[in-house]
């Protein structure tokens, strides 16, 4: 039993039917406000569904004989109640075995009457695929807020035009799968809030790159291109007043597309670094505290991603809010941004670790060759003092540039 902090008992998650009024309690109380006794049932309420998942709930995504066999076990099928929809009970057991290809009448078959969808059956064995979405999982996504924004056209009724915003959402990102591959799947690569919305999460996703397809860099990547020497690189832009901006036609020139699009509601977001197919990597952020220190430091973590775990993982999104604790993977990628930006020997030998005083951070910027703000945002994190020197962060300096440039 778990209790929160009103003294109310919450009964652990044991059947699928705990599991639905569970959901059902969360999408009524989700946009509590924090401290209230709402709040904190969620935040109960939260921990119980995600211990109840990770047991219970199958979170790779199928080949189809894998749909088949788990469809079979749900209904409680034998491979005998498969031969009206494939034939011979040898050709069953060669299809189950992955001996036989499936047919496309062998998919029509099986998805009418057995009710798994078309686009699992018509896979290759061992191919990851896009979840299909049904209607009760479309109206879950924040449309009104993307309406707001112009990500899709308005609508009168939203409800009678679901499929159709999908469909104008994920359109730009190009193949669906790419749309859709890593964005739905738990992994240890989400550094992300428990109160996050996935829907409102995955969208942000799209939009970005969505984004970033349509404007996609002309140049191709080479993931040999982003060493040391390239990351100290793009940290001294920060030197120029239009430095953001200059950063992200550095990037795009060397293949790497930077986009920057507001978070959406209950995604707690600051950044992430993506991927195009086999095509670009994509680096997004939010802005979602709009301070030059804060806007060099994620993109160098969502750089350091791209330069260290990107290409070589299986997954194609990392995704970040940096205010979490951190996983090995983005313990590497935070060191690898610090040292980036003010590399280590001059903040071991640098004064202001010690005497924080403005011209010790200036002297420090000056050494490194980066902006004021980073040197003082660095001695802030150290010292775990974020009153220090907030003067010297530079709030409200760079979203203003990004802004200028979509109207220009």
């Amino acid at each position: 039993m778990k209790r929160d902090s009103a003294g109310h008992f919450f009964k652990l998650i044991r059947t699928e039917e705990d599991h639905k009024k569970a959901l059902a309690r969360i999408d009524e109380i989700f946009n509590a406000e924090e401290g209230t006794p709402e709040s904190d049932e969620l935040d109960v309420l939260v921990e119980l569904v995600k211990s109840y998942e990770s047991k219970t709930v199958h979170i790779g995504f199928p080949d189809p004989i894998s749909a088949i066999k788990f469809r079979m076990e749900q209904a409680g099928l034998t491979q005998r109640d498969l031969i009206p929809y494939i034939g011979s009970r040898a050709k069953v057991s060669e299809v189950l075995s992955g001996k036989r290809d499936i047919t496309m009448s062998i998919a029509r078959a099986l998805h009418e009457h057995l009710g798994i969808p078309a686009d699992v059956l018509l896979k290759q064995p061992g191919a990851e695929f896009a979840p299909t979405l049904k209607g009760s999982d479309l109206s879950r996504f924040p449309w009104k807020e993307m309406i707001k924004r112009e990500w899709v056209s308005a609508r009168r009724n939203i409800l009678d035009y679901l499929d159709e915003m999908f469909h104008e959402l994920v359109e730009p990102v190009g193949n669906p799968d790419v749309a859709t591959a890593a964005l739905f799947r738990e992994n240890g690569h989400r550094r992300i809030n428990a109160k996050t919305n996935p829907y409102a999460l995955t969208a942000w996703c799209w939009r970005v790159l969505g984004v970033a397809n349509q404007n996609a860099p002309k140049v191709d990547f080479n993931p040999d291109t982003v060493d040391e020497a390239f990351m100290r690189r793009v940290a001294r832009f920060s030197l120029a007043k239009d430095g953001p901006l200059q950063a992200r036609d550095f990037l795009a020139q060397h293949g790497i597309a930077l986009v920057v699009e507001k978070h959406l509601p209950r995604t707690y977001l600051d950044g992430a670094a993506l991927r195009l197919g086999d095509g670009p990597p994509v680096i997004g952020l939010t802005l979602r505290y709009d301070r030059i220190d804060n806007f060099w430091f994620t993109l160098m973590h969502e750089l350091a991603h791209v330069r260290l775990h990107l290409a070589i993982n299986e997954d194609n999104a990392f995704i970040d809010d940096l205010n979490l604790e951190p996983n090995e993977l983005e313990k590497q990628a935070d060191q690898e941004a610090r040292d980036a930006l003010i590399p280590p020997d001059l903040w071991e030998d640098s004064p202001a670790r010690n005497n924080p005083s403005p011209m010790a951070v200036y002297s420090l910027s000056q050494e490194a060759e980066v902006h004021m703000a980073i040197a003082a945002g660095r001695v802030r994190y150290d010292r775990n003092n974020y009153r220090l020197l907030s003067q010297f962060v530079g709030r409200g300096e760079v979203g203003c540039q990004f802004e200028k440039g979509r109207d220009d």
